[in-house]
This record gives C-alpha cells, structure tokens and sequence, in this order.
C-alpha cells in the first residue's frame, strides 16, 4: 500500500510547523505505515525542497541509527539518513543557539569530507577511501521534532534523521594517518565523562557506515558530491544538552571538538 502525496504533504508541514514554533507534535509514524520507510523518506525530500526554496543549502549527509547502543535506546534495528544544511554547521567551540534545535541531545562522531562525486551504487571501499579527502573529530546535536521523542524508525526519517546542527573540529587528519576503528571516544559535560566508545561501535568502522551511505544515495541518483560533509554515526550513547552546559568530545587520534549550550 501507499500513502497519498497530499498525506505526505501534511505531515511535511506539521514538522515545518513544530520548527517553526518549537513545540513539537505527536509521532506520525500510524500516517506512514502504509508506506513504510519509502513514504518516510519521501516526506524528508519534501522539507528539503522546503528549505531549498527558502535559499538553504545542502553541504551533506548524516547517517543516524549506526551504534548498536542508540538502536536499542530508539527501539529500532537500520541506520538511516538525512541532509546537512550550511546554518546547522557550528565550529568548535560555537555555542548551539537557544531553543536552535527541539529536545536537543549531543552525540561524539567521525567526520569525513569527501573530495569527488559518488555516483556508483555498486561503490567499492577502495574508491570510498581514496574519496575521503579528511577527517574530523565532531559532535552532533541531534533534536526531535516529535513529542518526548517517541520515536521509531518511520518517525525519525520523516524528522530529517532526527537531525539537529554539527559541530565540527578544525583540525584535519588525513586518513591514511588514523585507523579509525580501533580509537577510542570520551564525552563529557561538565567535566564529567557521560559517554564513552569508539570507532568500531558505528556499523563496525565508520567507512563501513559512509559506504552504506554513499551505495544507498547512488541508488537514489542523490549522490554525496565533492566536498560533501558526512556525519558517520554515533560512536557511543547520546545525552541532553542543557542551557549552559559545556560538552567536549575527545576521540584518540583526532583531538577534541567543543559545543555548549547557550543560555539566551
């Protein structure tokens, strides 16, 4: 079965909605059953045009859902997708504007930036690897437009990959320098350490989660373009972010990138 395009339309705007007033709404996912994940994802393409016409722009993709650990945390079992805009890039150290981003939660994750087209679906790793053009520590600020974050998997695509802002690192590491699935990752708050990882809790290897990426968007012929940022996936449990609080991630070999959340 299928979902009605108008249906699809509507949800698109009750998320535009919540957006625009910073209250969320009720899960949508008993509108999307019919048509699966393939409906939800359509609803995502329909915010995007949105905020295209509106004179955002795409600087790349994330991949949600990749560590085991935040799976069974949102009760689902595939990693998903959603667009990067430029204005949810902050740099190091930026603080996540208030009331920015809905039922914000922060979550330390690999960075790549990629330095050609990937058009192939049948995508090798060798051509990923010799595609990533650097590597970045960063944090991601993940948010929900859907009440108390009740969530599953048809939710959280339609919601953009529960997509929030990203905080990137401003040193670059080149890949041949770096395994990445043996580092290790500390989150803290406050000084406090609240959440700990490493490379191989996202899919395995972080490149393993931006080839399923890049395969899935060829196929889509919405390929990952030069340039393009991806987010890999968390590497350990996700936390709030609070007004005021100060949140580090440290990954071994990459450094460390900062947020905090504003107060005003």
């Amino acid at each position: 079965m299928t979902v009605a395009d108008d249906d699809l339309r509507r949800l698109a705007m009750d998320l535009s909605e919540a957006y625009r007033t910073g209250v969320p709404i009720a899960p949508i996912r008993d509108s999307l059953a019919d048509g699966g994940i393939e409906a939800a994802y359509r609803v995502q393409q329909l915010q995007t045009e949105q905020w295209l016409a509106a004179g955002r722009r795409v600087v790349g993709r994330k991949i949600g859902l990749t560590s085991e650990v935040v799976q069974r945390q949102l009760g689902v079992d595939q990693p998903d997708f959603g667009v990067l805009l430029a204005d949810m890039c902050l740099t190091s150290g930026e603080a996540v504007p208030f009331g920015a981003v809905l039922q914000p939660r922060v979550e330390a994750e690999v960075a790549l930036v990629v330095n050609r087209d990937l058009v192939e679906p049948d995508l090798t790793i060798a051509e990923l690897l010799r595609a990533v053009e650097f590597v970045l520590p960063a944090i991601e600020v993940v948010g929900s437009r859907i009440d108390g974050w009740n969530i599953t998997i048809l939710d959280t695509v339609a919601d953009n990959a529960s997509s929030g802002m990203f905080v990137l690192g401003t040193r670059p590491v080149k890949p041949t320098d770096i395994e990445l699935r043996d580092l290790a990752m500390e989150l803290t708050v406050d000084g406090e350490v609240v959440s700990t990882g490493a490379g191989s809790a996202c899919l395995g290897h972080p490149y393993r989660a931006a080839l399923w990426l890049a395969r899935r968007l060829a196929s889509a012929d919405t390929p990952l373009r030069a340039g393009d940022v991806v987010m890999t996936g968390a590497l350990g449990p996700m936390v709030p972010l609070v007004p005021g609080a100060q949140v580090a991630a440290s990954i071994e070999g990459l450094g460390t990138v900062r947020t905090s959340g504003a107060t005003s």
